[in-house]
């Protein structure tokens, strides 16, 4: 702890040193205003803007926006942000930098929804949306800020995401720019609180314990998120907790709004579906930057899925995509040069910032040099260079399967085994597989990236393995399972893991633990579940049939990896990924209303030979 403590000491000063000296430069060359912007219903939305001083008729600026449920603090016009814009380059750069509380969040007034309706076909000025706001926001900013250059950007981060891609949708004519980074897209495809209708429990309840809480007026305080776990280890914390619904009756009692608008919505109804903004990108006119981490904990299928959606409509204006080796936001914070035991052997945040995002920006509000961006920007792990495309995913690449085979065994070659062939487990919700070998009450970043050795050696875990690589597998693109099952129960949940094994004298390199042996580590690449009982449709869920073989794929979003030469591939199978998702009944029911006696143990039966041969499809660079 004392080497610890040493090592880090001068990383902390240098870090308050740096913020420190960005507070002294923002209060040096910027004013600030705070303002309450009417919408066209009457609502007023508070808003910080800060100012540069040197600002004048012959000095324009354009305005970068960001609106957030998370606050625009610290409130009062004499005090000021440590940073500015998604770098402080944007700071030093001259921009009108805006900050915005959305409808019903901290000190604007309204009622907040998390991700509001679009409207399409406003009839009356109480029509309103987040579009219709950004959009009078907007407008207000050019009539009343003096000596604005006519031309505004927005940017935001997770949550504050959505809100940017929403600026794009019947954007203002002065929006010239959006960059939805981590953008919040699809809360039950992908994205927080569902994957494939699984629940996201352990994430979604420490967030919505805060964000859903109710505010019954503008303040400048939020309400701290849940905090009497009684035990630093979350794997005890929820198994005690035990069924969903338990939440409310010991938790919650029913006051927290979103959490209960959670238990309603256990399928993918017209709740869910009017939630996402993918079917509005149509005719979207600002250029977009559209940005996400491969090791995004929250958000990897927002970025995707924003990028892909406007990409199918053919938009006449750019429309990028960067994907890096980050998680959560991590291009906004810190040099991007490692995660964990991981190393990208280059500060990937800090060239993303100077040569990515600020120029793309300069170009289309201050008709700077075209940075003459690729079209997908994208960050291959495993080989750890950046690569440049004209689409993505890119064009020289071919399907190609994994399949998993008898006796543990992976291949690009389908079994030849003619007898019916499977392996099988038992799943006992009472014992399920840890997400982490951590012992941590929140669920962190750590486990998509951690070394996945602990869940191989479960008996309810299945472990497929390619021999050594004779030559570089490199994959670009999206990443699906294709499994043929059966069950004992009536419902379940497969997890499937894609994992890069290291050899076994890979030299001991990890940047945060000199003595971490590395050789043999097992590095997850993508990880997915899927609820089975959605196999057919998200709304319309079904019963598995007991010991019937059914078929069930799934989405297991893209992935950029070299997997080297002397390394192998891994697939593992498993049926739960305690506490990060909530445990699965094993049996038909809904699952947010589930008692204690509806679980039950039950054995999964994956299928390997024939017709029936299970797999993991991957795009392959040719």
């Amino acid at each position: 702890m004392l080497f610890f403590l040493l090592s880090i000491t001068p990383v902390l000063h240098a870090q308050k040193g740096k913020i420190n000296e960005d507070s002294i430069y923002i209060r040096e060359h910027y004013s600030k205003i705070e303002r309450m912007i009417p919408m066209r219903d009457g609502i007023k939305l508070f808003t910080s803007i800060y100012i540069p001083k040197d600002i004048s008729a012959s000095q324009k600026y354009p305005i970068l926006l960001n609106r957030t449920p998370y606050n625009s603090a610290p409130y009062g016009e004499t005090l000021f942000k440590t940073s500015l814009g998604p770098s402080m380059s944007f700071a030093k750069e001259g921009y009108i930098i805006v900050y915005q509380d959305v409808r019903g969040k901290y000190m604007s007034e309204g009622d907040f929804e998390a991700y509001r309706p679009f409207i399409a076909n406003k009839k009356s000025p109480k029509d309103i949306d987040e579009s219709s706001d950004t959009f009078d926001t907007i407008d207000w900013l050019l009539k009343n800020i003096p000596d604005n250059n006519g031309r505004v950007g927005s940017w935001g981060i997770s949550a504050p995401g959505y809100y940017a891609t929403m600026t794009a949708v019947d954007a203002h004519p002065a929006l010239k720019v959006a960059s939805p980074q981590a953008p919040v897209t699809d809360w039950y495809m992908g994205d927080d609180r569902h994957h494939n209708g699984a629940f996201f429990l352990m994430g979604t309840f420490s967030f919505i314990s805060s964000y859903g809480a109710p505010r019954p007026v503008p303040t400048t305080k939020g309400t701290p998120p849940f905090s009497a776990y009684g035990t630093p280890d979350s794997y005890e914390f929820y198994k005690k907790l035990g069924p969903l619904k338990n939440v409310n009756e010991k938790i919650f009692k029913n006051e927290n709004r979103i959490w209960n608008q959670l238990m309603e919505h256990e399928t993918y109804d017209e709740f869910w579906q009017a939630r996402t903004p993918v079917p509005y990108l149509k005719n979207v006119k600002p250029a977009m930057l559209v940005v996400g981490g491969w090791f995004d904990q929250e958000d990897l299928y927002g970025p995707l899925k924003t990028y892909g959606g406007i990409e199918s409509n053919k938009p006449k204006s750019p429309n990028l995509l960067v994907m890096g080796p980050w998680i959560h936001g991590g291009w906004a914070r810190g040099t991007g040069e490692s995660l964990g035991n991981i190393r990208f052997g280059s500060k990937t945040s800090s060239f993303y910032q100077t040569s990515i995002e600020l120029p793309f920006f300069n170009h289309y509000l201050k008709d700077k040099q075209d940075p003459s961006l690729p079209k997908a920007y994208i960050f291959e792990t495993g080989s750890n260079e950046w690569k440049k495309y004209d689409q993505w995913p890119p064009k020289n690449t071919v399907e190609k399967k994994l399949f998993l085979h008898p006796n543990g065994k992976l291949s690009f070659d389908a079994p030849t085994t003619k007898t019916a062939a499977f392996d099988e487990y038992v799943s006992d919700p009472s014992k399920p597989v840890p997400y982490t070998s951590e012992i941590r009450i929140i669920r962190g970043s750590d486990y998509m990236y951690e070394d996945q050795r602990f869940a191989a050696t479960r008996p309810d875990v299945l472990v497929y393995e390619s021999d050594v690589l004779k030559e570089d597998v490199t994959i670009s693109g999206n990443v699906f399972a294709n499994l043929f099952v059966s069950t004992t129960g009536t419902d379940a949940d497969f997890i499937v893991k894609l994992i890069d094994v290291y050899p076994g004298d890979a030299p001991n390199n990890s940047p945060v633990n000199p003595n971490m042996k590395m050789g043999g580590f097992q590095l997850l690449i993508r990880g997915e579940v899927m609820r089975a009982k959605f196999r057919n449709s998200f709304s319309k869920p079904e019963a598995m049939v007991p010991n019937k073989i059914e078929h069930v794929k799934f989405d297991m979003q893209d992935a950029a990896h070299s997997f080297k030469k002397g390394h192998k591939i891994m697939i593992q199978v498993q049926s739960s990924w305690f506490p990060l998702v909530d445990r699965n009944p094993q049996k038909f029911v809904n699952i947010y209303k589930a008692s204690e006696a509806d679980f039950q143990s039950a054995k999964h039966r994956i299928y390997t030979s024939g017709t029936n041969a299970s797999y993991v499809g991957v795009r392959v660079m040719e």
